[in-house]
């Protein structure tokens, strides 16, 4: 006899940047353009790709020691040359489409968790066709500094009456497990994307996912 998995969730919550989207063009180059404004050049792409995930303040701060005033001005050239010529420069994870429909099919609700600008993720959703799977979106202001993932996940609980038992994030970073950890709420970490699966491991991801395919295996 074949033992049937119920699952607790009801509540997807999904990072955005190598987890939804495969962005890396987008954020590196934008980050490669804000550097070469400092005379900062010929960044490896390891290096430039650590500023996936967490927010720009962060690390612009940590990659390269900037003082608040190089930080906010590095930030600027970020947004600018983003938003008017890389924001839509972004690939849909295999797979990640049907993922969403099924979900809605079986009556989740599914969440954006962002450290992305709001307004950044809201207009690229709805450009690459997937806002119509969310019913609720959480990020930062273009004013905040934040990127605190546990924030933003109490943000979405609090705001949406969502019941924290029924929650799980799903994200490709150890930022995103840490959240989702801190808030009290399991998560999935995904290895297709930027983050270190160990990383991810060590912040004690519930479950390690390997595709989309095998994401949904964990949540129905």
């Amino acid at each position: 006899m074949v033992k049937q998995f119920f699952s607790p969730y009801k509540v997807a919550m999904f990072d955005l940047d190598g987890t939804l989207t495969d962005s890396g063009r987008a954020i590196t180059s934008s980050v490669e353009y804000a550097l070469s404004q400092f005379g900062i050049t010929d960044q490896p792409r390891q290096k430039l790709e650590t500023f996936i995930g967490p927010s720009l303040y962060d690390s612009f701060t940590r990659e390269y020691h900037m003082n608040d005033e190089d930080c906010n001005k590095a930030v600027a050239l970020y947004r600018d040359i983003y938003e008017k010529e890389r924001m839509y420069d972004v690939d849909i994870y295999e797979g990640i489409p049907e993922l969403l429909e099924t979900l809605k099919e079986k009556g989740f609700t599914v969440v954006l968790i962002t450290s992305k600008p709001l307004v950044f993720a809201e207009k690229i959703l709805t450009r690459i066709g997937l806002d119509k799977y969310f019913d609720h979106m959480v990020g930062p202001t273009l004013s905040d500094h934040s990127s605190d993932k546990k924030r933003l996940i109490e943000t979405a609980i609090s705001t949406y009456n969502l019941e924290k038992k029924s929650c799980i994030m799903i994200g490709d970073t150890a930022y995103d497990i840490k959240g989702a950890v801190d808030a009290g709420i399991d998560s999935i970490a995904v290895t297709y994307g930027y983050g270190s699966t160990s990383a991810m491991i060590r912040e004690g991801a519930t479950f390690v996912a390997d595709s989309a395919k095998e994401i949904l295996s964990f949540l129905c």
